[in-house]
């Protein structure tokens, strides 16, 4: 089996587990009580701009300024979507050491196998999922 086979699996396998017993019940219920000082702890550790997080989690900038204000409480989905972009700002940051240069990194549109990657690749998720395929493979030395 290639490398990169193995590490696919691996990918597919570390999150196939986090759908599976008391860790999903926690994920639900972080999900369900992420209000904006929630997302604030993810935001302050990553180098985006506001409008850029807006792009991320498919809200206006009037949304999150609005749950500012008020510690609103995100949608599911938004809250999902917030708290798997800190697990690839997590990776990006073990793979290179720093936040802000996996940041520039993601910014220079670096290309993969199945494509090239860019900062818009964090608004789905498997644009996500791409990025961390990617990291994984900086990280086994399978540089592609």
């Amino acid at each position: 089996m290639k490398k990169d086979e193995r590490l696919k699996k691996t990918v597919h396998s570390r999150n196939s587990r986090l759908a599976e017993g008391p860790v999903h019940e926690n994920k639900k219920n972080l999900v369900k009580d992420f209000n904006y000082n929630e997302f604030k702890k993810i935001a302050e550790k990553a180098p985006f701009t506001q409008a850029e997080w807006a792009t991320l989690l498919h809200v206006s900038e009037r949304t999150l300024q609005r749950y500012s204000k008020s510690n609103g409480s995100f949608a599911p989905i938004n809250a999902e979507r917030a708290i798997q972009i800190a697990n690839v700002l997590t990776e990006g940051k073990k793979t290179f050491g720093k936040t802000i240069i996996f940041y520039q990194w993601l910014k220079q549109n670096p290309t993969m196998l199945e494509g090239t990657l860019s900062f818009d690749s964090l608004t789905s998720a498997h644009g996500i999922q791409m990025i961390l395929l990617q990291l994984g493979r900086i990280q086994h030395g399978i540089l592609s």
